[in-house]
């Protein structure tokens, strides 16, 4: 039999398992849940809520402009300017039932448009890039959502979740489950060290709560899809359970459309379709959870107005969230629109941004998770006071 230490060395399932330190970090006060899904790569906010009304939005577009509401695989509409892509489908049904809001021209305050400066910046929840070590959700569950137990559904804990404040991680493996009498023998090993034996318990409450989420992944699953459904569909389950965490992060990439992004279909569409089935799977999972639900979807940047000479675009400045859940005060698109002139356009190639991201976090912390904006200004988003939180974003 292997020892201990070349077991833990050799088995990546029971390290992965493992690296779960339990679910006790959640307190039963706790009611609302909050889900934050970082899209890395830089979503396209002009393809996926699309300024259709805008008088110069095709001319822009050009090849990628989609066909308007009413047409054929044309815009789910919103309102007489925007509407949702057409692969967005139960997001535009959460809309009409009140459940989604979206914000436009929202950026953070980055504007360099690097892939990893911007998501640093997004997640540490500074003015810069490395501003600062750990992110702005461990500090704000280490003060004003102290109440709250966090996850990251990830095979690390991404900046957003790291800091002093102690939190969860868990992610599907890629080998087969371990069967029972593997574990049994594992447990016999483990028997007569407390510490490998409180984390294995904690390791098997895991698995019995993701269940068959936590087993080997469909090899077939491609782009944002395969991506997410298993790590959204088990994002549920974690957030439902009754001693379980309410708070949970989770990150898919594909998001660099610089070659063949499509319009109505093509790479795009169908990583926004995915999208919109982790978002429909998640809600099915919460069941009537989704009531206290609030789901932030946030994207590093958005990217160029105009098309590239790859049928692409490239890195921009201002784009797209989406707010999702049963607490949302949706069914509105909230926007200072700048519209799409040359002159109204940021560097005369990007999106204008109007509306800082950390007032759309803050404004949720506040109204969902019950933080103080004196402790959102000083320990959460340090240096932010000129921002306002971005007020009645929640049913209360």
């Amino acid at each position: 039999m292997l020892d201990r230490r070349q077991f833990v060395a050799g088995s990546t399932q029971l390290a992965m398992l493992a690296g779960f330190p339990g679910l006790t970090l959640a307190q039963e006060a706790a009611d609302a849940r909050f889900v934050l899904v970082i899209l890395r790569g830089g979503l396209d906010g002009l393809a996926a809520v699309v300024p259709y009304g805008e008088s110069r939005y095709r001319g822009v577009r050009g090849s990628l402009a989609v066909d308007s509401p009413g047409q054929t695989n044309g815009l789910l509409k919103l309102d007489g300017l925007f509407g949702l892509h057409p692969s967005l489908s139960k997001m535009h049904e959460f809309y009409q039932a009140g459940d989604l809001a979206v914000i436009h021209a929202v950026a953070t305050p980055y504007r360099e448009r690097s892939h990893f400066d911007g998501q640093n910046v997004l997640e540490n929840g500074s003015d810069t890039p490395f501003g600062l070590r750990d992110g702005w959700l461990n500090r704000a569950v280490g003060s004003g959502a102290g109440t709250y137990g966090a996850i990251a559904l990830s095979q690390n804990i991404p900046l957003v979740l790291r800091g002093d404040t102690s939190v969860t991680s868990w992610a599907p493996s890629r080998l087969a489950e371990a069967d029972d009498d593997t574990l049994a023998r594992i447990g016999e090993l483990y028997a007569h060290d407390p510490h490998l034996a409180g984390r294995l318990q904690e390791a098997l409450e895991a698995r019995a709560i993701a269940g068959e989420m936590g087993g080997r992944r469909n090899a077939r699953g491609g782009g944002a899809q395969g991506q997410l459904g298993p790590v959204i569909r088990a994002a549920g389950r974690f957030l439902s359970a009754p001693d379980g965490p309410r708070i949970a992060v989770l990150d898919t990439g594909g998001w660099d459309t610089h070659a063949n992004q499509g319009a109505g279909q093509g790479i795009l569409a169908n990583r926004l379709g995915g999208l919109d089935a982790g978002l429909a799977a998640l809600k099915q999972e919460l069941g009537v959870y989704w009531q206290n639900t609030v789901v932030v979807v946030a994207t590093e940047f958005g990217r160029t107005v105009a098309v590239n000479g790859t049928r692409g675009t490239d890195h921009g400045t201002g784009g797209c969230a989406f707010i999702a859940g049963g607490a949302v005060r949706g069914g509105r698109v909230i926007a200072d629109w700048p519209g799409l002139a040359d002159r109204d356009l940021y560097e005369g190639r990007d999106l204008k941004p109007t509306t800082d991201l950390r007032a759309v976090f803050k404004g949720i912390l506040i109204e969902h998770l019950g933080a103080e904006i004196a402790q959102l200004n000083r320990d959460v988003f340090p240096d932010s006071a000129h921002i306002a939180p971005l007020e009645g974003l929640i049913d209360v």
